[in-house]
């Protein structure tokens, strides 16, 4: 048998035409990147699927034996899900993210599952799904201009995607509930103390200086291009490469059962969780949390918080923005209408 006959033979790169990932494999390393800059290397539908295609692919492939991801550009490793195409098209059609959340599950199992290193090349903010992406991976490597972020409970949803599962057993219980419910950035220093990286390195520059420890006002001027400081990550690319070398120096058995045997928390929580969530997350879509928060982001706005809080308060419904499906017409006889409406909206009788 030939090694282009034999089963899981090794597939060119170029024959996978992907859209929103850049895929490459050379010298043993696979290197996986969200290619979406313009929208803060946010995945869309399209590119999980794509995602774990190529995981699947490099797991698969015995010439390769540590595996990168990383976002494109300087700005964003992944901010999780498309907000944007979640306002559009499921908070429309809840049931639909019910599918959705099975290729989310799909895309983050492939990084569990395969049986060889993933590293996570932090080039910059990693939220929301972006943070959970890294949780998933087995080391993390954070230029210093980055950060983490959850947005969850801000956008009308909930971070059960890797986030409310992993970061308790990765920080601690105290340290997770307070990133969960306050979703506040964590700088890289505070990333690599709490644990939730391995290696922060510098990627801000003024001039040819590097700035170790570059502070939240220097890493603005980078970003920005302003009083001669810029974002460069060749630090990065190095440590990455050196860590992807040393993990290249083991037995590839080995270290595949090594990963299986260090991740039987991460899936004994995952898989005790994820499907309930699946479910919840979709029933959830259909009521006003998430339709508020997904438009408030799309509108640049604040979310309507307190809001929503004052009319439970007041005894109002909270579930949908015009109360209940509880009305009837005593004119026309339609049914099932919204209890804060004062007309028919079939036949435009006043409603008693």
């Amino acid at each position: 048998m030939t090694a282009s006959t034999r089963p899981f033979a090794p597939r060119p790169v170029e024959t996978f035409h992907f859209c929103d990932v850049l895929y490459a494999k050379s010298d043993g390393i696979a290197r996986i990147t969200i290619n979406r800059p313009s929208q803060y290397n946010a995945y869309s539908t399209a590119a999980l699927e794509e995602l774990a295609t190529a995981f699947r692919d490099a797991a698969f492939d015995d010439a390769v034996g540590v595996i990168v991801l990383t976002g494109a550009g300087d700005r964003a490793f992944c901010t999780g899900g498309d907000v944007k195409e979640y306002a559009a098209t499921y908070v429309a059609t809840p049931r639909d993210y019910w599918k959705y959340m099975a290729l989310f599950r799909a895309y983050i199992e492939s990084i569990l599952n395969t049986g060889k290193p993933v590293v996570a090349r932090i080039n910059g903010m990693a939220v929301g799904g972006g943070n959970e992406s890294q949780l998933a991976c087995d080391l993390s490597v954070m230029a210093q201009h980055a950060y983490l972020k959850q947005v969850g409970t801000h956008v009308g949803s909930v971070a059960c995607g890797g986030a409310t599962q992993w970061l308790p057993l990765v920080v601690g219980d105290k340290r997770a509930r307070e990133i969960l419910f306050l979703n506040e950035p964590i700088p890289a220093r505070q990333a690599r103390e709490w644990g939730l990286v391995n290696w922060v390195v510098p990627s801000v520059r003024r001039a040819d200086a590097w700035i170790q420890d570059a502070t939240a006002d220097e890493i603005r001027k980078a970003q920005r291009g302003e009083d001669g400081y810029r974002i460069d990550l060749s630090r990065l690319d190095t440590q990455v490469e050196d860590v992807a070398r040393r993990l290249l120096a083991s037995f590839a058995e080995c270290t595949r059962y090594t990963k299986q045997q260090t991740n039987f928390l991460k899936d004994f929580v995952w898989h005790s969780t994820v499907r309930h969530a699946q479910d919840w997350l979709a029933l959830h879509y259909a009521s006003w949390e998430p339709v508020e928060g997904m438009q408030a982001f799309v509108e640049k706005r604040a979310p309507r918080f307190a809001m929503l809080r004052e009319r439970a308060a007041r005894g109002e419904a909270t579930e949908a923005p015009w109360g209940a499906p509880v009305r009837a017409c005593e004119r026309c006889g339609a049914g099932n209408l919204p209890a804060d409406h004062h007309w028919c909206g079939a036949c435009g009788a006043p409603l008693s």
